[in-house]
């Protein structure tokens, strides 16, 4: 109910000044429809104009990088697509996670190779389950070695992906300033905010 309370008031608070401007203000009406905002030809005439200017509209824009070509040096090596994009503080990063998920990989298949080994070797005629806790090692480093093919995969993924999404955003503009502004006949505001 409090919600709805606020909903209500807010909007009453910013319909409130249309309608004292629409009731009690002929001089601003006036000085409004004077200037031409009141008109549908303004916009059509401060803007349409821009829009529709023949010379703007043959430039073509072309990037510097091409997402595909990025994607495809990452796909055949991985943080080549991020040299290409000169995002080369992404490839060490890339080169050691890739580095400790294929030395984990190795790591964790060695020690399913051992005891699983060990756990064939524990099978007797006497005990033909085997040593328990063998084959639960051998589960255990399978499991992690079958996580960091998962891990690496994801990776290569995201190294895919990253390269393209930085090839597509090469071009854009990331400067401090930015600027906001209204266009009223003669430049009547112009507002500007530098950070």
């Amino acid at each position: 109910m409090i919600k709805f309370h606020s909903a209500f008031f807010i909007s009453v608070i910013l319909f409130l000044p249309g309608v004292l401007f629409s009731q009690f203000s002929p001089k601003l009406q006036s000085l409004y429809k004077e200037e031409g905002f009141g008109s549908k030809n303004f916009l059509s005439e401060q803007f349409y104009d821009t829009i529709n200017d023949k010379s703007q509209q043959n430039v073509k824009f072309e990037m510097k990088k091409s997402p595909w070509k990025a994607v495809t040096y990452s796909a055949i090596l991985p943080g080549a697509g991020q040299f290409y994009n000169h995002s080369y503080w992404k490839i060490p990063v890339i080169a050691v996670l890739g580095g400790y998920f294929g030395y984990e990989f190795i790591r964790n298949n060695n020690r399913y190779i051992d005891y699983k080994e060990d756990y064939i070797n524990s099978q007797t005629s006497q005990n033909p389950s085997g040593n328990q806790q063998f084959l639960a090692l051998r589960e255990f480093y399978r499991d992690q070695r079958d996580n960091f093919i998962i891990y690496y995969v994801i990776l290569y993924v995201v190294n895919l992906i990253d390269a393209y999404v930085d090839a597509q955003l090469y071009d854009f503009d990331v400067s401090d300033k930015i600027k906001i502004g209204v266009i009223g006949k003669n430049n009547l505001m112009k507002v500007s905010l530098n950070f």
